[in-house]
C-alpha cells in the first residue's frame, strides 16, 4: 500500500497481520480528490486497519486525526505506519485499539470528516453513522463517508443526516452523509 497523494506521496504503508481489506488506491485518491483541501480539518479513520486513510489525511493537511482499530495484532504494525506522520509532518495522530462501537458510544468529540471502513461482511454501517449522528460526533458542516460492498443498501437518509453523493469503484460504494 502507498500514500496516494499530499506530503508523503508515494510512501509505502506496512500491512499488518490478520485479516484487512485494504482501501484500493485508486478508491483512496478518488475520495480525497473530492474531499479536497484538508488544511484546519479533523478527520476519524475508524476501522483502520492499517492507518493509512488516517495518515493519508495527515499527507493532506489534516493537523487533528484519530483512528480506531479493534485488532490487537495490528497494534504494533499501526502504531509503526503512523510514526511516519510525526517524523515527516509534526502530527501525531491519537490511536484507540478497541471496538469501534465501544469508541462511538465514549466519544465525547465531533470531527469534520468520519471514515467508515468496516470489513465487507460487517452489516452495522447505517447503525454506527446514526450513533455518530446522536452522539454529535459530526461537525454540522462535516462529512461522513461509509465504505461498503455494493450489496449492501445503505439509506438516502440516517437521522439527521442525508446521502449528498456516492461513488462506486467497481464492488465497492463511497457515501458521502452530511447534514441536511
Amino acid at each position: 500500500m502507498r500514500i496516494t497523494g499530499g506530503k508523503l506521496k508515494g510512501r509505502i504503508i506496512k500491512c499488518p497481520d490478520g485479516v484487512i481489506r485494504p482501501a484500493m488506491d485508486r478508491m483512496r485518491e478518488s475520495v480525497f480528490s473530492i474531499i479536497g483541501d484538508l488544511n484546519g480539518k479533523s478527520w476519524l479513520d475508524l476501522f483502520s486497519g492499517s492507518g493509512t486513510i488516517a495518515i493519508e489525511a495527515v499527507s493532506r493537511g489534516s493537523k487533528d486525526v484519530e483512528l480506531c482499530e479493534k485488532d490487537k495484532i495490528k497494534v504494533g504494525t499501526v502504531l509503526e505506519n503512523v510514526s511516519v506522520t510525526e517524523k515527516d509532518c509534526g502530527v501525531k495522530i491519537k490511536c484507540h485499539f478497541m471496538p469501534v462501537e465501544y469508541y462511538i458510544k465514549r466519544c465525547k468529540r465531533s470531527f469534520d470528516f468520519i471514515f467508515f471502513d468496516p470489513p465487507f461482511p460487517y452489516k452495522f454501517h447505517e447503525q454506527l453513522v446514526l450513533q455518530c449522528d446522536q452522539n454529535n460526533m459530526l461537525n454540522q458542516t462535516g462529512t461522513i463517508l461509509v465504505h461498503r460492498p455494493a450489496e449492501h443498501f445503505m439509506p438516502d437518509t440516517i437521522g439527521r443526516l442525508k446521502r449528498i453523493d456516492q461513488r462506486v469503484y467497481g464492488r465497492s460504494i463511497v457515501d458521502f452523509y452530511k447534514y441536511e
